[in-house]
């Protein structure tokens, strides 16, 4: 154990000021791949909390340390320098973050916030933890063309001639090719995703989609070769990295909500259209889309969104730090200057909670923090109450009242 602490001390520490520090952040392709090396190891995950909390270093660094600025130069840094693995090591360092946010989270959160030193608070640490409120799961049900419906959760296998389910993922397998000339018949399946789940399906055409809590797609069983790929997203949030159309004879690809349709060829991108907002959010991440709303079109590059606001029919387009609108897939909640209200909505989905403010002024206050998709609802609380985001909290039952 000493080994590895001497080893952590040459080693991590500059590359952890660094990632930490505003003004100190100049960290090379290979002490990036070192570290996330270093990262993949289980038996440092405790080293490195130790080293978080007990290390002069970093405390000062606090004093000037800015998530975002160091968030966004991170991400840069990675496009830059190793732009084939952008995605995976982007989610690699976005979780190196999370795990130094959620540990530094007491005291980050009230400078972020509040614009003042970090100040020296003790972690609140409970062993009540509360029964009620459970973390959210991979779970589903899928609906088939009969109208049959089928529970996919953990523990639940699921397999026909075509489609295999193991309770997280549903992977649909293409037909072999048929000999007939007529047309073949399209039948439908519909995946819906409750309140405190999440869920994985693979289209016949090799297309991935991660679902969201409190979502509903449709989608068809196998696509007609040759034919406009077409999905529906009934209400919710899906991230989609849709096969590429030179693999399926040119054919595009549309995903539909109730009020808009995106046209794509080959990419990656977020939907979010939940029935209880007002507004469709489309995030993209790689490629080309077109966002079609009614009479309004948008063409949407890397990094862009498309807002449609559903009640004055308005599209807008604008840039965004695309992580924080994906980072759900990952299993983190990334969030930046976010209302409590906007994220008492998200955590409310993954929970299955419900939530209530007694002091509505609350609504409005604004939140920076990484957390963990894992963690339990009351650590969360926690974390609001003594960052003094909220003045107290109370659970009764399945409802979280903010006070």
């Amino acid at each position: 154990m000493k080994a590895q602490k001497k080893h952590l001390k040459v080693n991590i520490e500059p590359l952890i000021v660094k990632f930490l520090s505003n003004d100190t952040f100049d960290i090379s392709k290979e002490e990036l791949e070192y570290l996330e090396t270093w990262i993949e190891n289980p038996e440092n995950k405790s080293v490195f909390s130790e080293y978080i909390k007990v290390n002069v270093a970093i405390e000062e660094h606090l004093k000037t340390y800015d998530l975002e600025k160091a968030e966004q130069k991170i991400m840069h840094q990675i496009k830059q320098e190793k732009r084939v693995s952008f995605k995976r090591k982007r989610k690699k360092v976005i979780i190196f973050i999370s795990a130094a946010s959620i540990l530094l989270m007491v005291s980050l959160t009230i400078f972020l916030n509040k614009g003042g030193g970090a100040p020296n608070v003790e972690p609140i640490i409970t062993n009540n933890v509360n029964k009620t409120i459970q973390i959210g799961t991979n779970k589903a049900i899928l609906t088939l063309q009969d109208g049959s419906d089928i529970t996919l959760e953990k523990g639940q296998n699921y397999q026909t001639k075509n489609v295999n389910g193991n309770g997280a993922e549903l992977v649909y397998h293409s037909k072999s090719k048929s000999n007939s000339t007529s047309k073949p018949a399209v039948t439908y399946n519909y995946l819906t995703i409750p309140r405190g789940g999440q869920f994985y399906v693979q289209l016949s055409d090799s297309t991935k989609v991660w679902l969201n809590s409190e979502t509903r797609i449709k989608y068809p069983v196998e696509f007609i070769e040759g034919e406009t790929r077409q999905v529906e997203l009934i209400y919710g949030e899906a991230y989609f990295d849709v096969a590429s159309s030179t693999h399926h004879k040119g054919s595009k690809f549309k995903v539909l909500t109730k009020t808009q349709e995106v046209e794509v060829l080959g990419t990656e991108f977020n939907i979010k259209a939940y029935s209880d907002e007002n507004s469709i959010y489309t995030t993209l991440v790689e490629g080309k889309v077109v966002v079609d709303f009614g009479s309004n079109k948008a063409k949407l590059y890397p990094n862009q969104q498309s807002i449609v606001n559903i009640g004055d029919k308005n599209l807008a387009v604008v840039f965004v730090d695309v992580y924080n609108e994906i980072s759900w897939k990952d299993g983190i909640f990334s969030f930046k200057n976010r209302s409590l209200k906007d994220i008492m909505k998200v955590l409310s989905r993954w929970y299955d909670t419900e939530v209530i403010f007694s002091n509505k002024d609350l609504e409005e206050v604004k939140f920076v923090g990484v957390l963990s998709k894992n963690q339990n609802i009351e650590d969360i609380l926690l974390t609001l109450k003594t960052t003094k985001s909220i003045n107290a909290y109370e659970i009764k039952n399945n409802t979280i009242i903010l006070k």
